[in-house]
C-alpha cells in the first residue's frame, strides 16, 4: 500500500512540475532576450512569413499562427489585438477596439493587420535566429527573435503562471534608447514608466521596477460646478472609472448630479456636481474614493536562460544593450564574410574573362581535364585573390554563359569591385569600435521613429489623499444618556438624544467619561457605552483639553491641560486614578479657557472664590495628575461669565462644546485644610 502511495505521489509531483514549468516558460512569462511571450513571438513570425507589403485579414493571420501555437484561435486573436493596440509592431486597419473605453475589437474576419516598418527593421534576421521544430514538427519556429530594442520594457507585460506572476510596466521608446546610449557611454540612467492612457504617475517608490507606483487621472475644473476627466490611469477604462464614481456617489462619499461619457479618440468624462458641492473639494474626493487614482505594484519577473528570474529595470536594459552589441557585431561579421566572398567571386570572374582563360578549355575532352586546366591557368593570379581557389570556385566560373562573356563590361565590373571594397572597409572600421557603431545605430532609430512616440504620462509627485480628510460628514452619531447607547443608527424619533455629532465613516470617536476613563472607537452603528459619557468628539491632531476634576481620595480639585492623546483603538485609558468619588467637574476645549470656582466657606479665609486660567498651566501628558487649585473643597464651578457650568442639554452639541456637568461638594473638607488655610 505504501509503495503504491509513493508511486502515485511521485507521479503527481512529476506531472505538476512539468505542467508548472510549461506554463511559466511557454505561456505566461516573457523572455528577457526579445521581451515576448511565445504566442506573441509566433504571431510576429507568422506575419513576417506572410509579409508581402499588404494588409492581411486577422482571421488568416490567426489561422496561420495556429500552425505554430497549439492553444486555439481565441488566445491568438486576443494576443494579436493587444499587441496591435500598443502600436509599435503591428499596423492596424479596422476596428481593433478602444483602449480607453474597453470596447472589444470587431470579429477577426473584418479587420486587417501587417508588420510596421519598425518591426521589420528591428525584429528579424535569419542569420541570428535559432529555430526549433513546431509542436507538430511540420514547421520551424524561432526560440527568440533577435530584437534590437528592449521590447520587454517597451511593451510591458502581465502574466499569471503557476506559483508566480509578472507585472512589467511599459516605458517610453525614446527614453529607453537614450538610456541604452548612456549605458554604452558608462553614464548613470533612470527609467520610469510611460502609459498609453496618459494621466499622471508618481514614481517615488518605483524601486527599479519592483516597488509601487500611483497613477492618477487628469482632472480639470471646468467651473466650480463642473469637472472634466481628460486622461485615465493605467489599467482603468472609462467604463470602470464611471462605475467607481457612481458607486462612491451611491455610498454617499461624493455628491454628484450627473456623469456623462463623451469619449471618442480622446477621453472626456464630464461630472456635474450637486447643489452645495464644489469642484475643488470633489476632485480630492475622486482621487480618494474612485478609480481616478490607482496603486500598482510592479513585479519584474522574466525568463532568462530557461529559468524564471526577478530583475531590475536597469539589469534588463543592460542585458538588452549587451545583446544588441553582440548581435550587431555578429551581423557585421556575417556581412563582412559575404562581402569578402562576393569580392573573391568578382575578382575570379574578372581574371577569368579579361585574361581569356576560358579559351584554355576549348581543346579539353573531359570535365576533369577542364577543371584542371582552369586551375592551372589561375595559378599565376593567386596573389590578386583573397584566398586559394577551390573546385566550387572553378565550377561557378564554368557556369558563366557565352552571352554574358560577350557583353562583359570591364568598367562596370571595376566599379562594382570598388564599391565592394569600400563596403568591406566601412564594416572593418565599424568592427574596430562597436560601441560607437551601436550608439550610431540607436541614434538612427531615434531620428527615424522617435517623433512617433513622445512621452504620454506626466511624471509628478503628489501627496496621498487621506480618505478621512475628504470624506463627507454624512453620518450623524447620537448619544442617549437614558439608554446608554451611542451610534449613527440611534433614531431621533425613538428618543431625544443628549447630543449628536456629524462625522464620516473614516473618523475615530474620542469618548471621555465622567469617572476619568477615556477611549477611542470607530464610528459605530449602535454601541452601549453607559450613562456617564462626559464628552464626545472626533479625534483630531492638536485639540487642547482643559479639565477640572475632583480626586476622590483627597477630596480636592485639580486642574490640568493636555492635547489629543495617543491611543490604541478601543483600549481603555484613564485621566486620573480610579476611585468611585473621583469625577470630572468641568471640561473645556481650546486656549483662553477660564472658570470661576466657589470654595467651601472658611472663617479664616480672605475669600471663598478664585479664578482659574487654564493657559497658566503647562500642557502635560493626559495621565499626569495636574495641579491642585486650592486646599479647600470646591463647592461650585462656573464659567468666566459667572454662570454655573451647564449640565448636558438635549440638543445637537458642536464638536468642541462643553458637555460635562459640574459637581456639588458633599460638605466635607479636604485633609489638612485647616493647616493650609492658616498660611493664606
Amino acid at each position: 500500500m505504501n509503495s503504491q502511495y509513493g508511486r502515485l505521489h511521485h507521479l503527481f509531483e512529476q506531472n505538476f512540475l512539468e505542467y508548472s514549468s510549461y506554463v511559466i516558460r511557454e505561456r505566461a512569462i516573457p523572455d528577457i532576450h526579445d521581451g515576448l511571450k511565445p504566442v506573441q513571438r509566433r504571431i510576429l513570425q507568422t506575419l513576417f512569413n506572410m509579409d508581402d507589403g499588404r494588409f492581411h485579414k486577422v482571421a488568416n493571420v490567426v489561422g496561420e499562427t495556429m500552425k505554430l501555437h497549439p492553444h486555439g484561435d481565441a488566445s491568438i486573436f486576443s494576443a494579436l489585438v493587444n499587441l496591435a493596440n500598443k502600436e509599435y509592431l503591428i499596423e492596424r486597419q479596422g476596428n481593433f477596439g478602444n483602449i480607453y473605453t474597453g470596447d472589444q475589437a470587431s470579429a477577426a474576419r473584418y479587420i486587417e493587420c501587417r508588420l510596421t516598418p519598425l518591426a521589420k527593421e528591428i525584429l528579424f534576421n535569419k542569420d541570428l535566429t535559432e529555430y526549433v521544430e513546431s509542436y507538430d514538427s511540420r514547421m520551424l519556429e524561432p526560440v527568440t527573435l533577435p530584437a534590437k530594442i528592449p521590447l520587454l520594457l517597451l511593451l510591458g507585460a502581465d502574466g499569471i503562471a503557476v506559483g508566480m506572476a509578472t507585472k512589467i510596466m511599459p516605458h517610453n521608446f525614446c527614453e529607453l534608447l537614450d538610456a541604452q546610449i548612456k549605458l554604452l557611454r558608462n553614464e548613470e540612467i533612470t527609467l520610469y514608466p510611460d502609459f498609453q492612457k496618459k494621466g499622471l504617475v508618481d514614481v517615488s517608490h518605483y524601486d527599479h521596477g519592483n516597488g509601487r507606483i500611483r497613477c492618477r487621472a487628469r482632472i480639470e475644473e471646468l467651473n466650480e460646478k463642473t469637472i472634466t476627466i481628460k486622461d485615465i490611469p493605467h489599467g482603468a477604462t472609462t467604463q470602470s472609472l464611471i462605475e467607481s464614481v457612481e458607486k462612491a456617489a451611491k455610498a454617499g462619499k461624493i455628491k454628484i448630479l450627473s456623469i456623462n461619457d463623451y469619449t471618442a479618440e480622446e477621453v472626456e468624462i464630464e461630472i456635474n456636481l450637486a447643489r452645495g458641492v464644489y469642484a475643488k473639494e470633489t476632485i480630492e474626493a475622486l482621487y480618494a474614493f474612485t478609480d481616478c487614482e490607482v496603486a500598482i505594484t510592479p513585479n519584474l519577473t522574466l525568463i532568462k536562460d530557461n529559468q524564471p528570474l526577478t530583475c531590475t529595470v536597469e539589469e534588463v536594459l543592460e542585458h538588452n544593450t549587451q545583446k544588441l552589441v553582440h548581435d550587431l557585431t555578429k551581423e557585421l561579421e556575417i556581412d563582412l564574410a559575404r562581402l569578402l566572398e562576393k569580392l573573391h567571386a568578382r575578382l575570379l570572374e574578372q581574371i577569368f574573362i579579361e585574361e581569356r582563360l576560358y579559351k584554355n578549355i576549348e581543346e579539353e575532352t573531359s570535365y576533369k581535364a577542364v577543371i584542371k586546366s582552369v586551375d592551372i591557368a589561375l595559378q599565376p593570379f593567386t596573389g590578386e585573390l583573397l584566398r586559394s581557389v577551390t573546385n566550387d570556385d572553378i565550377e561557378r566560373l564554368l557556369e558563366i554563359r557565352i552571352k554574358r562573356i560577350s557583353r562583359y563590361d570591364i568598367n562596370k565590373q571595376q566599379k562594382e569591385i570598388k564599391e565592394i571594397r569600400s563596403e568591406i572597409k566601412t564594416i572593418t572600421h565599424h568592427l574596430k569600435d562597436m560601441i560607437k557603431y551601436t550608439i550610431s545605430f540607436l541614434g538612427d532609430l531615434l531620428k527615424k521613429y522617435g517623433h512617433l512616440y513622445p512621452r504620454q504620462t506626466e511624471l509628478c509627485e503628489f501627496e496621498e489623499v487621506s480618505a478621512r480628510s475628504v470624506a463627507l460628514a454624512n453620518l450623524v452619531v447620537g448619544y442617549q444618556r437614558t439608554s446608554g447607547f451611542l451610534g449613527h443608527n440611534i433614531k431621533a424619533e425613538d428618543e431625544k438624544q443628549d447630543f449628536t455629532l456629524n462625522c464620516s465613516e473614516y473618523d475615530r470617536l474620542l469618548l471621555i467619561f465622567s469617572d476619568g476613563m477615556y477611549k477611542v472607537i470607530p464610528v459605530t452603528d449602535k454601541l452601549f457605552v453607559g450613562h456617564e459619557l462626559a464628552w464626545l468628539g472626533v479625534v483630531e491632531e492638536g485639540l487642547i483639553f482643559n479639565i477640572l476634576y475632583r480626586d476622590g481620595q483627597e477630596n480636592l480639585t485639580y486642574a490640568k491641560r493636555f492635547t489629543t492623546p495617543k491611543f490604541i483603538l478601543e483600549k481603555e485609558y484613564r485621566l486620573f486614578s480610579e476611585d468611585k468619588r473621583s469625577k470630572i467637574l468641568l471640561l473645556l476645549m481650546g486656549e483662553g479657557a477660564s472658570v470661576h470656582v466657589s470654595l467651601a466657606p472658611s472663617a479664616r479665609a480672605k475669600t471663598n472664590t478664585l479664578e482659574v486660567y487654564f493657559d497658566e498651566y503647562l500642557l502635560k501628558n493626559p495621565s499626569a495628575k495636574g495641579k491642585r487649585i486650592a486646599a479647600r473643597v470646591v463647592r461650585k464651578v462656573a464659567d468666566s461669565t459667572g454662570k454655573a457650568a451647564p449640565k448636558p442639554q438635549r440638543q445637537n452639541m458642536p464638536l468642541l462644546d462643553l458637555v460635562a456637568a459640574p459637581q456639588e461638594d458633599d460638605g466635607q473638607k479636604g485633609r489638612g485644610e485647616d493647616e493650609e488655610e492658616g498660611n493664606e
